[in-house]
């Protein structure tokens, strides 16, 4: 099952993908997709629905969820990325976090005030479905919700060369695009044979496969919880394959105009258009 959310001329209505990829309106059967909405009775009631008898709705694509109130972020997760980075690879999960809104799939980057190095990232998101507390790796697959694409957009001056941790290179406004699809686990046998690719003005910058993950999904949300409760509804992005513009030789970084197209086997596709800070 693929759910979305989608802005309409009567607000934003929650909806399932059909196998044509149409959108079908599911207000009338949940009033949102919400961080309840993931849970798994919720869940199998909207599997019991038969979406092609619904409306189809069109529109852009909203935030996957109502409220994304945590977004959990792993860093240097492909050896490769580390090397690019020139960083070694991490002996354990590095956790970070974004502390801004979630956008949708297809909303602009705006370039932060004051940025020279704003850089893109495409990496699977991982949405908890039920409470995840001190959980062996072998379940830790059980509490996922399903899967979506994620870009980890980052500003890599206000990262590294400000002290402190990586969140305020982040977290500035539209660096979280998620979507434009919540694929439910069922669709997903494998989250570790996924491929995974990003183009910048049609130029392809990063191609990978989640099989080359340093840690997998189990391992994540695994360690994570021995740390942290986590929550239905919260998403964990599970890093970056190489080829972001910090890695690049000369680097290179995103500038208003630009256009930045990203995705995942079976999870969707991103587009988003870079404008400067408003004036």
């Amino acid at each position: 099952m693929k759910l979305c959310r989608i802005r309409t001329e009567n607000g934003i209505r929650p909806a399932a993908i059909d196998n044509e990829g149409l959108a079908r309106d599911l207000s009338g059967h949940a009033a949102d997709i919400t961080p309840g909405s993931v849970e798994p009775g919720v869940l199998d009631h909207l599997r019991g629905i038969n979406i092609d008898l619904l409306p189809v709705i069109a529109g852009d694509y909203a935030p996957i969820l109502s409220d994304v109130r945590r977004i959990f972020c792993i860093g240097l997760n492909y050896s490769d990325h580390a090397k690019e980075s020139n960083l070694p690879i991490p002996e354990h999960p590095i956790l970070f976090m974004k502390a801004c809104p979630a956008s949708g799939a297809n909303d602009p980057i705006t370039i932060p005030r004051g940025s020279v190095k704003t850089d893109w990232e495409v990496e699977l998101g991982v949405i908890i479905g039920t409470k995840a507390q001190h959980v062996p790796e072998t379940e830790a697959l059980r509490h996922v919700a399903g899967y979506c694409v994620v870009n980890d957009v980052s500003e890599r001056s206000f990262q590294s060369d400000w002290g402190g941790q990586w969140v305020k290179g982040k977290s500035c406004d539209s660096f979280a695009p998620v979507g434009p699809w919540l694929v439910t686990r069922d669709e997903v046998p494998d989250p570790q044979a996924l491929d995974l690719y990003l183009d910048v003005n049609g130029m392809r910058c990063q191609t990978g496969n989640t099989s080359t993950m340093i840690f997998p999904v189990a391992r994540i949300v695994s360690f994570l919880s021995d740390f942290l409760t986590l929550m239905p509804g919260d998403i964990i992005t599970t890093g970056t394959p190489p080829g972001v513009g910090m890695g690049m030789k000369p680097q290179k970084f995103l500038r208003p105009g630009d256009t930045v197209s990203l995705g995942i086997t079976g999870l969707g596709d991103q587009r988003q258009n870079v404008v400067a800070f408003p004036v």
